[in-house]
Formats: structure tokens, C-alpha cells, sequence
């Protein structure tokens, strides 16, 4: 495994771990579930760490937690953090998955102050296959106009050749991790969970599947507004064919009185 590719692992495997020690034991375990996707070995170093959390004042007491920090210092030294993409200077990373990662930026040329979120193919990853499916999801959230939507701002070309897009930046929280820190009642959480249909429906509409549809996905902002993010695994439908009645089919044939 390449230096990258570790420090990106051990990334993930914190940001995984400090979501997973704010939650109880059963919540807890669905959670590494889902967030683990089926990856025995991460799922594993996390149950570790989280066992010595509760041996020790701190998960970074362990060597491997020591390990895990002396990586991430030395990824996050050669990550993008810093670089001028567009307009926006790149502060820090947001998030990260399979295809691509996301950063805080903010106006780096003095015309007026604003935080962005750009979004970045991963360094050694800009196969055709792969830059074409950043680009559709580009072009997918460009054709999206919905207020409970995260929507595109800008994108472009990097120096080096690579495609980029700029989105608001949505700070939130999970929509599981709100609902149960504010305790809504079942009523609230409806009526919290029907914009967020709203949303997806506006999407089909315009004939999108998001195709990834899970809490991480989901944010909502301090004034109580769901935000639906990620659209890079989303996918294009086809429109149906208008179906002709059959020649024979008189129930399809309007009455002349």
C-alpha cells in the first residue's frame, strides 16, 4: 500500500472513530456497519481503538492510535491543503469517499469573503472512466435547483488538467446525529424527512437517481434546513416512451357523447 493510499485509510479510519465514540453501544454497532461497508479489517482497528478509549483517558494512548496520528500528519503535509484552485484557496479537508475529496475553500482574491466546498478528484486515482463520472456529477447538480439541495457554484480545470466544481458549503450536521441530539418527536422527524423527499423528488423529476441515499448524505444546517449532498455515484434515467393505445383497445379511445 503507497503512502497516499495509507494515509487516506487512516483518515477515514478517524474520522469513522470520532463519530462512533458519541454513540451508545447499539447505535454504535449499526453505525460502523454502515460506515465500515463491509471492510472487516477497518471495522476490526476501529473496534481497538475503541476498546482502549475505554481502558485508557485516551484512544491516542495506544501505538497504533500513534501510528495513525505520525500518518495523517504526513498526509495531510503532501494533500492539496493550501493549493489555489479557481478563485478559492483550499483551508482544509472535508470529507472523502472512492472518487473524489472535499474542501473547505475560501475567496483567496480579495473581491469579497466566502467559504466554498470544492470537490477533487483523488490524487492517482484520474482514470478516463472515472474524470467522465466526475464530470456527469457536475453536470447533474448543475441541472438541480432545489432550496433543500446542495447546489453548484462554479467549476473548471485545474493547472494540471484535472476537473473541479465548487458547491456552497452546507455546515451541518447528520440527519440522524440532529434528530437525536434535539430529540424530535416523530412528528418533527416527518416533517424534517418530507423535505428531504421533496428533494429526492425534484431530483427524479429532472431524471436523477441519487442512488446513495444514507444520513452522511443528509445534513442539516443550524436553522433546521436538510440539505441532500453526493451525487457521485448518481445516475441518469431514461425518460419513458410515450405508450400509442393499441388500434383494438377501444376502452383507450375517448367517447363522442
Amino acid at each position: 500500500m503507497t503512502d497516499s493510499a495509507e494515509s487516506w485509510r487512516w483518515r477515514r479510519t478517524r474520522k469513522i472513530l470520532e463519530s462512533a465514540m458519541d454513540l451508545g453501544p447499539e447505535e454504535r454497532q449499526k453505525y460502523l456497519t454502515e460506515a465500515c461497508g463491509g471492510d472487516e479489517d477497518l471495522r476490526r482497528r476501529i473496534e481497538a481503538l475503541l476498546q482502549a478509549d475505554g481502558e485508557s483517558e485516551s484512544p491516542l494512548d495506544t501505538p497504533v492510535a500513534d501510528l495513525a496520528v505520525t500518518i495523517l500528519q504526513r498526509g495531510a503535509e503532501a494533500s492539496h491543503v493550501g493549493r489555489r484552485i479557481g478563485a478559492h484557496r483550499l483551508i482544509s479537508e472535508l470529507d472523502h469517499g472512492g472518487m473524489g475529496t472535499v474542501y473547505l475553500a475560501e475567496r483567496a482574491d480579495g473581491e469579497y469573503q466566502e467559504k466554498v466546498a470544492i470537490k477533487l478528484i483523488r490524487p492517482g486515482l484520474a482514470s478516463h472512466a472515472l474524470i467522465h463520472r466526475f464530470r456527469q456529477e457536475r453536470q447533474i447538480l448543475a441541472q438541480l435547483n432545489h432550496p433543500n439541495i446542495a447546489r453548484i457554484l462554479d467549476g473548471g480545470m485545474t493547472d494540471d488538467g484535472m476537473p473541479y466544481f465548487v458547491m456552497e458549503f452546507i455546515e451541518g450536521e447528520r440527519i440522524d446525529l440532529y434528530c437525536r441530539r434535539l430529540e424530535l418527536t416523530v412528528e418533527a422527524r416527518l416533517a424534517l424527512f418530507r423535505r428531504v423527499c421533496e428533494a429526492v423528488h425534484a431530483a427524479h423529476r429532472s431524471l436523477v437517481v441519487h442512488c446513495d441515499l444514507k444520513p452522511s448524505n443528509i445534513l442539516v444546517t443550524a436553522e433546521g434546513v436538510p440539505k441532500l449532498l453526493d451525487f457521485g455515484i448518481a445516475r441518469l434515467a431514461e425518460p419513458r416512451p410515450r405508450q400509442e393505445p393499441a388500434s383494438g383497445d377501444r376502452s383507450e379511445i375517448p367517447s363522442a357523447g
